[in-house]
């Protein structure tokens, strides 16, 4: 085994009524180095607080040992300045399109809103990292590059999300290879399409199942292996995104940590293995035995 050098946070949206105390304990206890904060309405930060919200959560997190090393949230002038003043790095956001005006005069909109953000960006140091994302948005790598590929990724970054590549049909080593140059962050979560009506009809229809790496529609093992192999050095982000089992919905809180903690695991595995060689098997760790209460 191998030792890995890359930070594991974890993205907060399943656990918007905890305390910033207690959210920083079941990070760590989770196994994770840092969060991607939610910074939206009846969150712990809320955007109409951000400059002092984003203040006291660094600083509540920061005490249990946790970063913040990215958020989700609003791109508006405040919140750019407040990621920048507690040395947060990357705003990360998806790109939905008006199909009413059509996918390249949407384009054109939204880089127009980015020019505009750019002094801003600049002076905080901060960086708006878009996701690719399926349905009516930028949904694959090189959705994202065609619309990012004139500025610098300091500025405007890719944010990488296989599982929305793995339902839009693009492959794990292309997919890295179109964002490289602007890649800021890597996400892993795991999707699937699921039939939803009687094998007799005449068309099939689908819902998109949100699963653990145990049943990706993506190699996790692969796509590993390929950020070993560019050496990359930024951080993996799990999302704690899963379908609920009977349909409805995604779980929320505590009901997502059996599957998170199997990912969690699995990442670990993953990274700190020789994968052409698999030296020792990939074994669980129980969370609640593990790191401070």
């Amino acid at each position: 085994m191998t030792h890995y050098s890359n930070r594991f946070t974890l993205f907060t949206k399943p656990w918007r009524d905890l305390s910033l105390e207690a959210l920083g304990k079941l990070v760590k206890r989770l196994g994770f180095d840092g969060v991607e904060l939610a910074v939206r309405p009846g969150y712990q930060v809320e955007p109409a607080n951000v400059s002092e919200g984003l203040k006291e959560a660094a600083r509540i997190l920061g005490d249990q040992g946790v970063v913040i090393s990215s958020i989700a949230g609003p791109t508006d002038p405040p919140t750019i300045a407040a990621c920048g003043e507690n040395g947060i790095p990357i705003i990360r956001i998806c790109q939905g399109i008006d199909l009413g005006v059509g996918y390249m005069e949407s384009e054109k909109t939204i880089r127009a809103e980015y020019d505009k953000m750019i002094p801003a960006l600049d002076s905080a140091g901060v960086s708006i990292g878009v996701q690719n994302h399926c349905g009516d948005m930028i949904a694959s790598a090189i959705g994202i590059m065609h619309l990012i590929e004139e500025y610098e990724p300091k500025h405007i970054s890719a944010v990488l999300d296989p599982a929305h590549c793995a339902v839009d049909g693009e492959g794990e080593e292309m997919a890295l290879d179109i964002v490289w140059s602007h890649l800021s962050l890597v996400n892993f979560k795991s999707a699937s399409h699921r039939r939803t009506n009687r094998p007799t009809a005449p068309e099939a229809e689908w819902e998109i199942l949100w699963t653990t790496s145990a049943h990706s529609g993506y190699s996790w093992r692969k796509m590993v292996s390929l950020l070993k192999s560019r050496a990359y050095k930024g951080d993996i982000c799990l999302p704690a995104e899963y379908s609920k089992p009977a349909g409805g919905g995604q779980l929320m809180g505590d009901e997502v940590i059996p599957n998170l903690m199997y990912d969690i695991n699995y990442m670990k595995y993953l990274f700190a293995s020789d994968l052409k060689e698999d030296t020792e098997p990939f074994r669980m760790v129980d969370w609640q035995s593990a790191g401070p209460k």
